[in-house]
């Protein structure tokens, strides 16, 4: 291996964050709506689409450390980077935690 510095702008740890931020950010606003729509009795529809969210950024989180990983080695070989999984888990999360939070809106208006 060389002593050169493959990556001098360093992406591929600034988007190892950005995975981070948006696992925490799924799993403690999930946690949290959760909580509320649980407390304002809203039923266990909404409890469960928030707690679903903040599931997915759990994983996300898990699978954090992994994925940067792969994506090191699929760099230094060439290989193309496959992040569906973990693109496709953001988006569900992020899914449940608007049609959770619009829903809240509505439902405590009335």
């Amino acid at each position: 291996m060389s002593s050169e510095i493959w990556d001098p702008g360093l992406q591929s740890e600034r988007t190892r964050l950005a995975w981070v931020r948006t696992a925490v950010a799924l799993s403690t606003g999930g946690l949290a709506a959760a909580g509320l729509s649980a407390r304002a009795g809203l039923g266990p529809l909404f409890v469960t689409g928030f707690v679903l969210a903040a599931l997915c950024g759990g994983i996300l989180l898990v699978r954090t450390a992994a994925r940067f990983r792969a994506v090191q080695r699929a760099l230094h070989r060439g290989d193309p980077l496959d992040d569906r999984t973990d693109a496709l888990l953001a988006w569900i999360g992020t899914l449940c935690v608007v049609a959770g939070a619009v829903c809240f809106v509505i439902v405590s208006r009335f």
